[in-house]
């Protein structure tokens, strides 16, 4: 059944709307919410992967990718193949691949895409010329952003691997949500990729050869791209994670696949529970792929839980979704996790949306995983054994760069 969600007020109070969370995140993170937008939210590579796939073989002009992740199996295979194919039809197609987290890709694969045309570069590799390059190696680009023609983007939290095909019935299949997005927004997206594009590839980035992008109004939704850039200080990610946070005023659902927030998040976490909003978080539990990462993140629970945070471990697979949804009026969603490498380390993009019917669908998502997960109990939590502690007091030295 699907659940009636109130959707509340704005930070002010005042504006169900959700004007006063636009002008809000406009003034604090400088992204002009656009309106005119048509917004999908996929979930699962049973919805994700189709909607790339099609759009990649419907380009005719321009496709530009930038992902952490692509490794190796099926959908490996048919992502090489739609992007070879595109180039062969005459689209120029560039593809950016963090050389750390695309590391498992098969050459054969690079060496077909490049055969048919394809422009492919690596984001910071950790070697030039057999040097180390000590100073970039910690920063990644975490994005995952697709944008065909100009006029058609996604982004989100899902990477191009086996891992995430299917709809997250077992343990195989990881749970994940991706948005696809017509309309003005789009632009933020190509600049997300551009971003990243230039940085590491001046000799492959020329302004006069950029294709413009197509502003045209396709929808009703209003949304912000924001790009959190490897930075020391207060990234953009950060701003917009403690903004939503802090000026809450009944509810906040987070669902992060690495959750490991830093002091003051965690302080922000405590003192909104202690307004009366109910604070909900949903993160990995036993189908977790990074263990050590969990561990650092269950640091943090003992103090969240006795604050009355409520947190739950999704038993179905690896939760691999990033969504944080408030109030009901307001959400993003993209690459960003809630932990220290997102509002530290790593190149991030993600979409804020001002749209209460699509949040309402976020919301409906976050209560089905609701249903496959087990809740924390504080009591039981507090009753941790020794082995446990261990781990986190070990992670906590490290747990800066998780």
């Amino acid at each position: 059944m699907t659940r009636q969600v109130d959707h509340g007020s704005g930070p002010g109070g005042t504006d169900p709307g959700g004007t006063d969370w636009e002008r809000r995140l406009h003034g604090l993170l400088g992204a002009a919410p656009t309106r005119g937008n048509e917004v999908r939210v996929l979930r699962n590579g049973i919805e994700i992967f189709p909607a790339m796939l099609d759009a990649i073989g419907a380009a005719r002009h321009t496709v530009d990718f930038v992902t952490f992740i692509y490794w190796r199996g099926d959908i490996a295979v048919r992502f090489a193949d739609a992007l070879s194919a595109a180039a062969r039809r005459g689209c120029r197609v560039r593809v950016l691949l963090d050389a750390v987290g695309a590391r498992k890709l098969d050459d054969a694969l690079v060496d077909q895409m490049t055969s048919a045309g394809v422009d492919v570069r690596w984001f910071r590799p950790v070697t030039d010329d057999g040097v180390p390059q000590i100073g970039t190696v910690d920063h990644r680009t975490h994005r995952k952003i697709l944008v065909c023609d100009g006029t058609t983007g996604f982004t989100g939290g899902v990477g191009i691997a086996d891992e995430w095909d299917g709809d997250a019935r077992d343990e195989n299949e990881w749970r994940d949500t991706h948005l696809a997005i017509r309309g003005p927004a789009v632009a933020g997206l190509q600049a997300g990729f551009i971003d990243n594009w230039a940085d590491e590839n001046d000799d492959g980035f020329d302004p006069r050869a950029e294709a413009l992008v197509d502003l045209t109004e396709r929808g009703s939704s209003t949304c912000s791209v924001i790009r959190g850039s490897a930075e020391t200080g207060a990234s953009e990610i950060w701003r917009l994670m403690l903004t939503l946070i802090t000026c809450a005023t009944r509810h906040v659902r987070i669902a992060s696949a690495y959750f490991n927030p830093d002091e003051r998040l965690c302080t922000a976490l405590r003192a909104t529970v202690e307004r009366g909003v109910r604070v909900e978080i949903l993160v990995p539990g036993p189908h977790a792929d990074k263990r050590f990462v969990q561990l650092a993140g269950e640091e943090t629970y003992a103090d969240l839980l006795d604050a009355g945070v409520e947190i739950r471990a999704y038993e179905i697979s690896m939760m691999h979704a990033k969504v944080i949804t408030v109030d009901g009026v307001v959400a993003t969603i993209g690459s960003a996790n809630f932990n220290q490498r997102s509002t530290q380390h790593d190149e991030e993009a993600n979409v804020i949306l001002f749209d209460p019917d699509l949040v309402t669908v976020l919301d409906r998502h976050f209560d089905d995983d609701r249903t496959s997960s087990c809740v924390i109990d504080p009591a039981d939590w507090a009753e941790r054994g020794l082995l446990q502690r261990a781990g986190e007091a070990l992670t906590k030295i490290v747990s800066g760069g998780l």
